[in-house]
């Protein structure tokens, strides 16, 4: 029983750590401070290609997360970089591995895509 509730202790410490720490490295935008801004970034979809194929943001390039470690270099680290996936937390995750290596200027969008009421594309 004491072992579990270790586990657990450090299962919502960590948690609470994480939460805390994107809070400190990418802002999220409302959908309306998102579309204020993403045609001057680099606006990046990191939902899997068959989610980015059924439907996104109109001027987005998907860098899935499960590939953003090879394609990093893709991103230019002096301007703005501005994320989104289908509910926020994907988003958040490529945050944290962006600013890991050396990107700051983050944001990402409140609700993710699923919430989203703008243009959107989708491919046939």
């Amino acid at each position: 029983m004491e072992i579990a509730l270790i586990v657990l202790g450090a299962i919502i410490a960590y948690s609470v750590f994480t939460y805390l720490m994107q809070r400190k490295i990418v802002k999220t935008l409302t959908q309306e401070e998102f579309r204020a801004g993403y045609r001057k970034a680099q606006l990046i979809d990191v939902r899997e290609p068959e989610e980015y194929a059924a439907g996104h943001i109109l001027g987005a390039r998907n860098i899935p997360l499960t590939q953003l470690r090879m394609r990093m270099k893709e991103l230019r680290p002096d301007q703005p970089i501005y994320l989104y996936c289908q509910s926020g937390l994907r988003s958040g995750r490529a945050a944290q591995m962006l600013y890991r290596k050396g990107y700051r200027d983050l944001y990402h969008l409140k609700g993710g895509f699923k919430q989203w009421t703008g243009k959107v594309k989708t491919k046939k």
